[in-house]
């Protein structure tokens, strides 16, 4: 009799196609055990939109959206709000650039002086920065619906109030990112001004800009894309633009005129994404 060959012996767990097959059910498990009662809490029931007269409901107003609002008078109203849209979206983004660059200056310690002789910041800058980074956090943390709420109690209902709110609201976020940027790019050209003289404002723009401009434009872009949406939600509130007359189109019930206003939502959000490609192409 010809003698076969030896066949090694394999356990189970080696003859599965994914080794670490275990562990993945395990993470699975567990994040089903944490998410299952956050679901339960949030009372999300989604078969609900299954229900027969929710259908009929939404069957009834998405018919309306056909065919989209076009006549004259409501294309010269719609035209005007779109710009103020857009106004209010880039004064609030305009305004908390002037908050977070100088903001982004003080809280990014790749840019910090007083680090360059012993390596260790000097007490009053580690103080004074994270009071900048608890200003930041305090800004980011109230969303922009809410500092909306506040402003058009104190000045009213208008476009003041949402310009304010995004400007206090994207100020913290601008700054949290931009210095997070900085810190993660390549620090060579920025420690060498700082090391021979330089200030910080001239190692930001000279040394540290340069390596990250990319990303930071496109990040900047993507945050006035945030913005004209958060305009349009805020006018909902009463913070004026397209949110505003939107709000009374779907009071009114005008499926054809909330149709026309989401088209023009998609066309500026495409036309912000145009721009980042086109100002990452010509930096890159």
């Amino acid at each position: 009799m010809r003698n076969l060959p030896a066949v090694p012996y394999t356990s189970p767990a080696d003859r599965h196609p994914d080794p670490a097959w275990r562990g993945r059910m395990t993470f699975a498990v567990l994040a089903l055990i944490v998410l299952w009662p956050m679901v339960v809490a949030s009372e999300f029931k989604p078969f609900e939109l299954l229900d027969w007269q929710s259908l009929t409901a939404t069957g009834r107003f998405l018919a309306g959206f056909v065919p989209p609002a076009h006549d004259a008078e409501f294309l010269s109203m719609l035209l005007r709000e779109t710009w103020l849209t857009i106004a209010i979206a880039t004064a609030g983004l305009t305004l908390a650039l002037l908050g977070a660059i100088p903001a982004t200056l003080l809280v990014t310690e790749r840019l910090s002086i007083s680090r360059l002789g012993s390596g260790r910041m000097a007490l009053p800058s580690r103080l004074l920065r994270q009071a900048v980074r608890w200003l930041l956090i305090l800004l980011r943390s109230v969303p922009e619906l809410v500092w909306a709420l506040l402003f058009v109690r104190i000045v009213g209902l208008g476009p003041t109030a949402g310009v304010l709110a995004i400007a206090l609201t994207y100020c913290g976020m601008l700054g949290k990112v931009y210095a997070e940027i900085l810190e993660s790019s390549d620090a060579h050209a920025a420690d060498t001004l700082l090391a021979n003289g330089s200030g910080r404002l001239a190692a930001l723009l000279y040394g540290a800009l340069p390596e990250a401009a990319s990303e930071l434009v496109s990040y900047t872009v993507y945050r006035w894309e945030c913005a004209i949406r958060g305009s349009v939600v805020m006018g909902f509130v009463g913070a004026g633009g397209l949110g505003q007359r939107m709000d009374e189109s779907m009071k009114a019930m005008s499926g054809g005129e909330v149709s026309s206003m989401l088209l023009v939502f998609v066309l500026l959000v495409a036309a912000a994404d145009l721009v980042s490609k086109y100002l990452r192409r010509r930096l890159g």
